[in-house]
């Protein structure tokens, strides 16, 4: 597996090695020895997954402390445009945000340490997402900044996606304090 920096520190980009052949492919999605290296020494203890149609925005969610996440990401059927925004109030990069395209094809995978808002939007039909994350979720500790806020510019390729109630009415940036 490949681990490849990104602009933004301690988000990582993890290509795996795909062996292929006419009976299809194989390749390693996880390996606590090759993450440990690259940074990544945390316990995933919750798997999610969701199915969305094309056009279908979640996001910019992250739970706060103590119930903060870190999430590896990865599309296993279509395709998303995965967005994380670095709201760690130190970082060098606070405010700014990293996208790539993450698809069945590519088999790309995203690690998105605690201190990320993360959202995604579909870029095909039943398209499957799957995350693995370092913490449960907690109702109480869910924030939501605003997926189209025009001050984080990040372009979506999309004026009018599918939201959820949650995420049409998320904070403007500048209104969130961060707990990072």
């Amino acid at each position: 597996m490949e681990v490849i920096s990104t602009p933004i520190k301690d988000l990582l980009i993890l290509q795996p090695k795909v062996f292929e052949d006419d009976r299809g492919y194989f390749y390693e999605s996880y390996s606590k020895t090759i993450f440990q290296k690259a940074g990544i020494d945390f316990d995933f203890v919750q798997d999610n997954q969701s199915l969305s149609q094309k056009n279908v925005l979640r996001g910019l969610h992250f739970q706060n402390p103590p119930y903060s996440q870190g999430k590896l990401v990865r599309a296993i059927k279509g395709s998303i445009l995965d967005v994380a925004l670095d709201i760690r109030k130190n970082s060098a990069t606070y405010g700014q945000h990293f996208d790539i395209v993450l698809n069945e094809t590519n088999k790309t995978m995203l690690w998105i340490p605690p201190g990320f808002a993360h959202g995604f939007l579909t870029l095909e039909d039943d398209t499957i997402f799957s995350y693995k994350c370092t913490n449960v979720y907690s109702k109480a500790s869910e924030d939501c900044i605003l997926w189209n806020d025009p001050t984080l510019a990040i372009n979506w390729g999309v004026n009018a996606p599918t939201l959820s109630e949650k995420d049409k009415t998320g904070k403007f940036f500048k209104n969130y304090e961060s707990m990072f």
